[in-house]
């Protein structure tokens, strides 16, 4: 009988190898038929699900889960594209929030069923109903870990 360090070690390698092989191969596939590189796809993802479209840049990152400085440059990217803005939070200086404009929403918008055909496509296409509902209650089950 495999021992639970060996068996969670397992299932956390098998879900790093998922993740590094699949995110290439969906970028690639998105970029070539929007032009939208999958980071900047994340990050109006992000802000299109906020009912005013803006994020703080802080809570931006833990989004998408890169560094600061990464969304910083994702987000500077997405400004000279005119896709979002970036505004000075009212009550603290040192904080800004990342908003999606109108131009950005509609390339949101008008990506989302590539991204979505390339998720079906190369992640899902072997896997039942079932076994998505069960991966889903699975991940969903692991808690964020505190800092």
């Amino acid at each position: 009988m495999l021992s639970r360090k060996k068996l969670a070690s397992d299932a956390w390698g098998a879900l790093l190898q998922v993740h590094a092989a699949l995110v290439p191969i969906l970028d690639k596939e998105v970029q070539s038929q929007t032009g939208l590189p999958l980071s900047w796809y994340d990050v109006l993802l992000e802000l299109a699900a906020e009912p005013e479209g803006r994020l703080r840049m802080s809570d931006l990152a833990e989004r998408v889960v890169l560094s600061r400085t990464r969304v910083s440059r994702l987000v500077d990217e997405l400004v000279a594209r005119g896709l979002i803005t970036k505004e000075g939070h009212p009550d603290d200086r040192r904080s800004a929030y990342a908003v999606i404009t109108k131009a950005g929403l509609a390339e949101f918008r008008a990506s989302a069923p590539v991204y979505i055909r390339a998720i079906e496509s190369k992640f899902a296409s072997n896997l039942t109903n079932e076994d998505l509902m069960l991966l889903s209650r699975v991940l969903g089950k692991i808690q964020k870990p505190t800092a």
